[in-house]
């Protein structure tokens, strides 16, 4: 099948002039030398210290450690000392353009490049945006391939999603995102908690083959155990979300494992239902604040909105899911089922960038260890949405895209907090209000 081929926190005035000279745009820029820093390349494998990062011409030209990399003398050194690089985060499932505000339907290139931009200031340096997608952001998406100096998200794209109701439909609608130039299908098997009745199995069946016959991989929206294991066995590519009704089984982990099926846990999307019934904490944390627009935040604590989502039905339903998805995303990881962090942020409520390191959190309340939500935001992400000859880890030959840290992130995933600057393409990503 075909595959898709911050915030700048400075910690003291030594990083601010340091990173002060390098390029921020324009020409491409020339070979650098980072060194110095902790680097994490998003393997798995022990970090390197005192590490040596050459980039030019976009991409990594060599990873080692000080002593044993050469570095040309027409190398433009970047003293990194005391600081962590990791690669660039990646979430598997996004929503880009179509929400501004708390406002829905308001897409435009305008707002899809405001939001690659408050990604990639997040670390956030690649997102599949799994719906609501037009043709500005196929757009979008085709000029990163050419941009030399592209310094903000990348984006991938599936076009809108699918919700044919018969098969002859599902023909139709896979043939329109195929001619969009969709990276890929997305589809519900959801009744919305018994409000709507579920895609039929035929039905998506006919979708799956569809798009695997235009090279197209799908992903499927799941709520309950059963059509997860259905989804899985009738084709799908990616699950885009927990398995939240009843405790995963040995049955749908061996059929993830068998079929290399990766799985998204989008536990903020679930945070998200609920949380606004009362004032969030991190409505305190001056790392959401520098991209939130008081406006919104003013809305959220509205109480009678307040009230409101207090009282949903599908709010309360998934405040009490959530437990059992962070219990199913840690089983599903110690069995060895591939795990890409994903967020479902983009619709109203859901911050784009924020959500990303608050998804990393939760995933550590759900027991994972630093490095394997590292390796599931980097590495492992990459590879289960098909972007892993070109991103995800920080080898030779792979896109320069990387995050610089004041703080280690292996003693606390909160570190990934902690950015210093972020670098898509081998460029500097701006800071806000800066071109």
């Amino acid at each position: 099948m075909r595959r898709a081929k911050a915030i700048s926190f400075f910690h003291g005035l030594g990083t601010l002039a340091l990173l002060a000279g390098c390029s921020m745009g324009g020409n491409p820029p020339g070979m650098r030398a980072f060194v110095g820093a902790t680097l994490i390349d998003g393997t798995g494998a022990t970090p390197i210290d005192r590490s040596v990062l050459i980039v030019e011409g976009g991409r990594i030209q060599a990873v080692g450690v000080q002593g044993e990399v050469e570095i040309p003398e027409e190398a433009e050194r970047v003293d990194l000392t005391g600081r962590t690089i990791i690669p660039g985060l990646i979430n598997s499932h996004g929503h880009v353009g179509d929400v501004r505000g708390l406002e829905a339907r308001q897409y435009s290139r305008e707002n899809v490049l405001d939001q690659l931009g408050r990604y990639a200031r997040y670390g956030i340096t690649t997102v599949v945006s799994l719906g609501d997608d037009r043709e500005e952001g196929v757009r979008v998406r085709d000029e990163q391939e050419q941009d030399s100096t592209l310094n903000r998200a990348r984006l991938y794209v599936a076009g809108p999603v699918l919700n044919p109701s018969s098969p002859e439909e599902a023909l139709t609608q896979v043939q329109r995102i195929a001619e969009l130039g969709a990276d890929w299908a997305k589809f519900r098997i959801d009744s919305n908690l018994g409000a709507a009745q579920k895609m039929t199995p035929e039905t998506y069946q006919k979708l799956i083959e569809e798009a695997h016959r235009h090279n197209i991989p799908v992903a499927a929206h799941v709520i309950e155990l059963a059509d997860a294991k259905a989804a899985v066995r009738a084709g799908v590519d990616f699950i885009g979300h927990s398995v939240r009704d009843v405790a995963v089984d040995d049955e749908l982990i061996a059929l993830l494992r068998e079929r290399r099926v990766c799985l998204t846990p989008t536990l903020t999307r679930e945070l998200s239902t609920f949380v606004y019934g009362s004032r969030p904490s991190f409505f305190d944390d001056p790392f959401f604040l520098a991209e939130v627009d008081p406006a919104v935040l003013e809305q959220l604590q509205d109480p009678a909105r307040q009230q409101r989502t207090r009282e949903n039905r599908g709010a309360q339903y998934w405040q009490a899911q959530l437990p059992l998805a962070l219990q199913n995303l840690k089983a599903l990881s110690d069995a060895g089922v591939g795990i890409a962090m994903g967020t479902d942020s983009g619709p109203a409520g859901r911050f784009q960038g924020y959500f990303e390191h608050l998804e990393m959190s939760m995933m550590a309340d759900a027991g994972l260890t630093p490095m394997q939500i590292l390796v599931a935001a980097t590495g492992d992400a990459a590879r289960c949405v098909g972007l892993d000859e070109e991103l995800g880890t920080l080898e030779p030959g792979k896109r320069a895209d990387f995050v610089v840290l004041g703080e280690n992130p292996l003693s606390n995933i909160d570190n990934t907090r902690s950015i210093e600057s972020v670098w898509i393409n081998g460029n500097r990503v701006p800071g806000r209000g800066e071109e």
